[in-house]
């Protein structure tokens, strides 16, 4: 049984884009390569919205914070990073691995990020330098409300960091529009390619930061070396490594098809398997961890009902229904569970796995559910 990935990434991607891993390899430098490559950055800046700076790197969407957190702040440099869960407690770590001083706000965890707090933060710690924020908050499926964020942000004249790994491509995230200095996502979740590559977007107010920065920063992840790359070899061999041609080459295939779509349609496509899945668990009685109000379309976080295990669900939608969802992390694990709305999770034959699967769960535990009960929304997918 061919299992469907319906978790908040990595994901199930298009036969094209698998496709396009399986060219023959080619090397990172020379002619094509640069076609291939300058191509594929201009496609992803149309995606973030921005006309700055933008790396394509090998490796996590966490490295590509790393490289901008430890390239535009020193040791001993504040910076405020508000946390409503798991993932935003993970920056707060690297901060601190970093030697930041990490000031932090602490918000509950399925709840939104609010701007008036950031602001009273901001207003009484003025040797805050830069604010780091979580866009979309997978532990707890919260989409932030980064824009109201931001601008509090700029008002201070602080830089702004922004982890968009699970929202861009799939939210709109209008990198200039919204005054982001850096912004960094990964290929293997709304842009549906497999694993392998971060994207980083850094602006003319980051590079100020970052030319300013006094104390040593290594080679690989000090932004200045593939700065250096780009404007001196830019013309052959634009990043200072061996770069995993087939996995741009897919992400080149993956952007050229999001952009021919569109980018509104596709997260219309989300938003429409967010609300088939929720209107199928709230018909089972399963009900939502985090309210509509500030859910995220991209993935659907659920409480259990009466009765029914988390871990057991989980497992038997996995081995009877081919169906792989996520669990709780720390102290939500065995309390929800995530569904993700990514990548081919956003089709209807992927919603109507899931939510039959969850069927088939009740009947087997004894609870009279009938045939198709949760389905009512799924006309509406394609």
């Amino acid at each position: 049984m061919a299992v469907k990935l319906m978790i908040p990434g990595p994901v199930d991607i298009p036969e094209e884009v698998r496709d396009a891993m399986a060219v023959p390899a080619m090397p990172h430098y020379g002619d094509a390569w640069i076609r291939l490559y300058g191509e594929t950055q201009e496609m992803a800046k149309r995606v973030f919205g921005t006309h700055n700076d933008l790396y394509i790197m090998p490796g996590p969407g966490t490295m590509a914070l790393e490289a901008a957190l430890g390239s535009a702040l020193e040791p001993g440099d504040t910076i405020l990073i508000p946390s409503n869960g798991f993932f935003a407690e993970r920056l707060q770590t690297m901060a601190k691995g970093l030697g930041l001083q990490v000031l932090s706000l602490t918000f509950p965890l399925a709840e939104p990020i609010t701007a008036e707090p950031v602001e009273v933060a901001l207003r009484e710690h003025t040797e805050v330098k830069a604010l780091a924020i979580v866009h979309h908050e997978t532990s707890t499926g919260v989409l932030n409300p980064l824009q109201r964020v931001l601008e509090v942000a700029r008002a201070h004249g602080v830089l702004t960091v922004v982890d968009a790994i699970s929202s861009l491509g799939g939210v709109p995230l209008p990198v200039d529009e919204w005054g982001v200095d850096f912004c960094a996502t990964v290929a293997n979740k709304a842009l549906e390619t497999p694993p392998g590559v971060a994207l980083l977007s850094i602006s003319p107010e980051a590079w100020k930061a970052i030319e300013a920065r006094q104390a040593p920063r290594g080679w690989y992840l000090d932004l200045k070396t593939w700065r250096w790359y780009m404007e001196n070899w830019g013309s052959w061999h634009p990043s200072p490594v061996t770069m995993p041609t087939s996995n741009i080459n897919a992400l080149h295939t993956s952007l050229m098809a999001l952009l021919e779509e569109g980018l509104e349609t596709r997260y219309a496509q989300y938003r429409a398997a967010a609300v088939a899945t929720r209107a199928g668990l709230r018909a089972l009685e399963f009900p939502m961890f985090t309210p509509d109000e500030w859910a995220s379309p991209l993935m659907t976080a659920f409480c259990m009902r009466p009765a029914v295990d988390a871990d057991s669900l989980q497992q038997a939608l996995l081995r009877d229904s081919g169906v792989m969802i996520s669990g709780g992390l720390t102290e939500l694990h065995g309390k929800i569970l995530r569904v993700g709305h990514i990548g081919l999770a956003r089709r209807r034959d992927y919603v109507v796995a899931f939510l039959l699967g969850v069927e088939d769960y009740l009947r087997q535990t004894g609870v009279a559910v009938a045939p198709g009960q949760s389905l009512g929304a799924v006309a509406q997918l394609k």
